[in-house]
């Protein structure tokens, strides 16, 4: 399992290198908010952003941002030597309740404005 966390690791870090067309993740921060407002972008059970509707940059806001979260949920995962799984389900559950009234999040397969 800790050879499996590992390799994540070092997908993600791969990931991070990604050429320079690539979003990097401070743009996508500032961009976060206003994906969302819009209604572009939401917050699924999986802990991880998703796409609601395309539009100017949403795509690449949701690959830089849960980019960033993957690796996160990692280090905490190998941290408290659980599965990574888990961590997700608990910052999607967190995500969904912190979700502001107006945006989108992820519900039984159907995005909902909460």
């Amino acid at each position: 399992m800790k050879r499996l966390m590992q390799l994540a690791a070092f997908i993600v870090a791969i990931g991070m290198v990604l050429p320079a067309f690539a979003m990097d993740l401070e743009e996508a921060k500032q961009k976060l908010e206003s994906a969302k407002q819009q209604g572009l972008v939401g917050e699924a059970p999986t802990g991880y952003l998703d796409v609601v509707q395309a539009g100017e940059d949403a795509r690449a806001v949701v690959n830089a941002i849960n980019s960033a979260r993957r690796a996160e949920y990692t280090r905490i995962a190998e941290k408290h030597e659980i599965p990574v799984t888990q961590v997700e389900t608990v910052a999607g559950k967190k995500a969904i309740e912190k979700t502001p009234d107006g945006q989108f999040v992820l519900i039984e397969g159907q995005w909902v404005k909460k």
